[in-house]
């Protein structure tokens, strides 16, 4: 056994700013020991303000934040530590960059409608992300193609039904058992 890697899992939640990324992924992460990272953290001060301000973001904005969030992946699947990432993985050339990161990457795309996450959004006080980028968000947003791993699931489930949902579809152990730290 000595020199063997532990098998691990990398799941990235994501959707649109105000899909519930974050809620949904510490929800994955408190019931199967996956750690979590908010993607957010990982922006440089420059990207937080530009979307503080209102102007979304362009392809070279997210590229250094992308590969960030992929290295960080590496890294810990290197440690044998299991992830899941609240991450907005708008394209599919986003998620392929995040794919460099672990051998394997797992996708739940939090998905519904506008007004629903518009609405949400308007309610959220300590966000710098403004309700109106969410149109630009979702003018960009590319659904998962079939090749990609992962599940869909529609937003207006509660948070608890949400996490339940991703967990059981993606067929994660809950607890903390080994390899999934």
């Amino acid at each position: 056994m000595t020199g063997e890697r532990r098998p691990t899992r990398h799941v990235v939640v994501m959707g649109v700013s105000g899909a519930g990324k974050t809620t949904v992924a510490r929800g994955i992460s408190e019931l199967t020991g996956l750690r979590f990272a908010e993607a957010d953290e990982f922006h440089s001060e420059a990207n937080v303000a530009r979307m503080r301000s209102g102007v979304p973001l362009d392809d070279a904005a997210r590229w250094p934040w992308l590969r960030d969030l992929a290295d960080w992946m590496a890294a810990r699947h290197a440690e044998g530590v299991s992830t899941v990432l609240a991450c907005s993985a708008l394209k599919r050339t986003y998620r392929d960059l995040l794919r460099h990161g672990p051998p394997d990457v797992e996708f739940v795309h939090l998905d519904g409608s506008a007004e629903l996450i518009r609405d949400r959004m308007a309610r959220r006080a300590d966000h710098y992300m403004p309700a109106s980028l969410l149109d630009s968000q979702r003018a960009i947003l590319e659904h998962l193609d079939p090749d990609e791993s992962g599940v869909v699931l529609e937003v207006a489930q509660s948070p608890e039904d949400l996490v339940a949902a991703a967990v059981t579809r993606l067929g994660l152990p809950t607890g903390t058992p080994a390899g999934l730290r």
